[in-house]
C-alpha cells in the first residue's frame, strides 16, 4: 500500500514538472517568437483613403508604385466620409494612411485618438503649427485663401480687400463660395471664430449670406464661374488661381490676399496633410509614403506651395498669415458647422 501511495506521488510529481516545462517553454516562445518562426516583411501593399481628388493625387501614387514595387490601394472621396468610416472600422479599418485637403479633419481623426505618430526625422523641417500634437498628421503643403476676380468685370480699387467687406450691400449677389460641407471652409471659418469668437463669427456669416453669395459645390466650380463671368469675384485656395490661368478665354482674372493691412488679421492658411492610421496594417509602409510625399521632387509636383522650405525654383508667397494655430481648431470645428447653419450657410 505504500509503495503504490509512492509510486502515485511520484507519478504526480512528475506530471507537474512536465507541466511546468511545457508551460515554460511556451511563454519563452512567445517572448522570442520561436513558435511562429521569422516575422514575416510587410505585404508590398499600402491602403489610403484620400480626401483629395483622385486627378492630384494619382500621380504621386504611380510615382510612388513605380519606385517601390509597393501596390497602392487609392480610395479618394469626401474626406469627411472617409475620416468617420476610419473611426467606425477601429482596429479593422483598412486604411493605413489618410491623405487629406483640410486640417480640421485631421485634427478630428486625431481627436478620436485614430492616429499614431509619424516617427521620422523629416517632420524636423516643418514647423509645429503644421503638425498634429505628438506628430499624429503632418502638412504637405501649404493653401492661402484668396479672392479671385474678373479683370473684366472688376478693378484692384472695386473689389473687397477683407473677408469682413463681404457684408457690404453693394456686393450682393456678385461672389461665389463653395458649399459648407467642404472641409477647407468649415477650417476657415473655424480659424475665424478662433480669432473673434463665436458671437461675431456668426454675425460675419449672417451678413455674408444676405448678400446672397452663389453657393457651389466646390472650388473648381467657384474659380470657374469667376473665369467665365458668371460672378465678378470668389472665395478660392491660391493655387486654384494658377489653374484657372491655364484655362485659355478663361483667365482674365486676379488674385488678393485679404485682411493685409497694420492692423487686421492677415489671410486664413490652410493645408493638404498625411496621417498614418492608429490601425494600420502596413505602417512600414505607410511612413515610406509620407516620406516619399515630402521629399523635394514631390514637393515640387504640387501647385501649391511646397510645406518644404527654400526649395530651388519654387516661387513662396509672402502675405500676412492669420495667428491661429492649425493643432487646436480641431476642438472648435464641430460647433462651427453649427453656427454656420445658424446663419443659413449650407450645401
Amino acid at each position: 500500500m505504500i509503495v503504490t501511495k509512492n509510486r502515485y506521488l511520484v507519478f504526480l510529481i512528475s506530471i507537474m514538472f512536465i507541466l511546468a516545462a511545457l508551460m515554460t517553454g511556451c511563454t519563452s516562445s512567445k517572448i522570442d517568437g520561436s513558435d511562429i518562426g521569422e516575422v514575416k516583411e510587410e505585404a508590398k501593399e499600402l491602403t489610403i483613403y484620400s480626401g483629395r481628388q483622385e486627378k492630384f493625387a494619382l500621380p504621386f501614387v504611380e510615382k510612388f508604385e513605380k519606385e517601390t514595387g509597393i501596390k497602392v490601394n487609392l480610395i479618394s472621396g469626401k474626406a469627411t466620409e472617409y475620416a468617420h468610416r476610419i473611426v467606425e472600422e477601429k482596429e479593422n479599418t483598412q486604411a493605413d494612411v489618410f491623405w487629406a485637403n483640410d486640417a480640421g479633419i485631421l485634427e478630428y481623426l486625431r481627436l478620436e485618438n485614430m492616429l499614431t505618430p509619424i516617427e521620422s526625422d523629416v517632420l524636423e523641417q516643418i514647423s509645429s503649427n503644421y503638425q498634429g500634437k505628438d506628430r499624429t498628421w503632418t502638412a504637405l503643403t501649404i493653401r492661402h485663401r484668396v479672392f479671385l476676380y474678373n479683370t473684366d468685370q472688376m478693378t484692384y480699387e472695386n473689389m473687397p480687400k477683407s473677408i469682413f467687406d463681404l457684408v457690404d450691400p453693394k456686393y450682393k449677389g456678385q461672389f461665389a463660395m463653395d458649399r459648407a460641407g467642404n472641409e477647407s471652409m468649415v477650417s476657415y471659418f473655424t480659424s475665424l471664430r478662433a480669432i473673434i469668437g463665436p458671437e461675431k463669427t456668426l454675425e460675419l456669416l449672417k451678413g455674408i449670406m444676405a448678400n446672397e453669395p452663389l453657393i457651389l459645390q466646390s472650388h473648381t466650380d467657384v474659380r470657374r464661374a469667376v473665369g467665365s463671368g458668371e460672378v465678378k469675384f470668389g472665395l478660392v485656395n491660391n493655387y486654384h488661381y494658377k489653374i484657372q490661368l491655364t484655362e485659355e478665354g478663361l483667365n482674365h482674372i486676379a488674385q488678393i490676399f485679404p485682411d493685409q493691412g497694420k492692423d487686421e488679421i492677415g489671410t486664413f492658411v490652410n493645408i493638404s496633410g498625411v496621417a498614418i492610421t492608429k490601425h494600420a496594417k502596413h505602417p512600414k509602409n505607410a511612413l515610406l509614403f509620407v516620406e516619399f510625399l515630402l521629399k523635394a521632387e514631390q514637393q515640387k509636383m504640387n501647385d501649391e506651395t511646397p510645406i518644404i522650405n527654400n526649395l530651388e525654383g519654387v516661387e513662396y508667397e509672402t502675405a500676412k498669415i492669420a495667428n491661429t494655430s492649425l493643432s487646436e481648431i480641431g476642438p472648435l470645428w464641430e460647433e462651427t458647422t453649427e453656427l454656420m447653419e445658424k446663419a443659413g450657410y449650407s450645401d
